[in-house]
């Protein structure tokens, strides 16, 4: 049962639409204000926020790994969804307390930026959204200590514009309600080697986009006695787990921003 079943998620992970089968890049930054304008005239009025972060993730992960995630993510949401586009990554998102450091802020590297900015900068990047035509503006969070700010965001500019036409569709359920700890569970994992942070399930989700990001020298178990910042033991972490997550995640953001936009309509 195991092997099948993550057989068919393999499958469906390989068999996605990458952008050069569609002859052009769903991404703004790598398109010109010509291209966007016309992608919007011609129907992609649906554009994908990515929220990431620059943040410890132990001793075998770069600084980077949700944005190497959600970039990837976010790609495929956009093509799967149909007439989107996505917006850079933010990098910067709440991390900790600068001074005195807490959270990851504890540990070099880390880049914080306090909430009350980082939803200042969702929200205008939201705005701008809207002025270029945007009807659908998709906020997807790949890190924690995002979502409250970008619910609440979607909460103000929902209401702000309910005369009109644009609406702000949260997909929280992507980093939070996936399954993926569950289908871990079912190939035999616990909550311990999984972790809460950079463990299993996160080093293979990164092990299976950006693997050159991954120090596999460095893989090792969490020692709640010299804790280093992660938890979970990555040593068990693989590209196929990797590959299982990522398709949970992606398709449970589809379907939510489906229903989202049905509900919104």
């Amino acid at each position: 049962m195991r092997s099948s079943c993550c057989a068919a998620v393999f499958i469906c992970f390989l068999t996605q639409v990458s952008p050069g089968q569609q002859g052009s890049s769903v991404f703004l930054e790598e398109l010109t204000s010509v291209e966007v304008g016309d992608a919007i005239r011609k129907g992609a009025t649906t554009v994908i926020l990515p929220t990431g972060g620059t943040e410890q993730n132990g001793p075998h992960m770069a600084l980077g790994k949700h944005n190497f995630i959600v970039k990837y993510t976010a790609e495929q949401v956009a093509l799967r969804l149909g007439g989107a586009l996505a917006a850079p990554a933010m990098k910067y998102v709440p991390e900790g307390d600068v001074d005195p450091s807490s959270g990851h802020m504890r540990y070099p590297g880390t880049i914080s930026l306090p909430n009350k900015h980082f939803m200042k900068v969702v929200e205008f990047a939201s705005q701008s959204f809207r002025a270029h035509g945007f009807t659908d503006i998709v906020f997807l969070p790949d890190s924690g200590g995002n979502v409250e700010g970008m619910r609440t965001v979607a909460r103000l500019l929902n209401n702000e514009w309910r005369a009109e036409a644009t609406r702000i569709h949260l997909a929280d359920q992507y980093y939070s309600d996936n399954g993926f700890a569950e289908w871990l569970v079912g190939q035999g994992e616990t909550e311990e080697t999984i972790g809460s942070h950079a463990g299993l399930d996160t080093t293979s989700e990164l092990l299976a986009v950006a693997p050159e990001h991954v120090r596999k020298d460095k893989l090792a178990a969490a020692d709640p006695a010299a804790p280093l910042g992660h938890s979970g033991d990555p040593t068990r972490a693989s590209a196929n787990y990797g590959r299982a997550g990522l398709e949970l995640k992606i398709a449970t953001a589809v379907r939510q921003i489906q229903l989202s936009m049905e509900q919104s309509r």
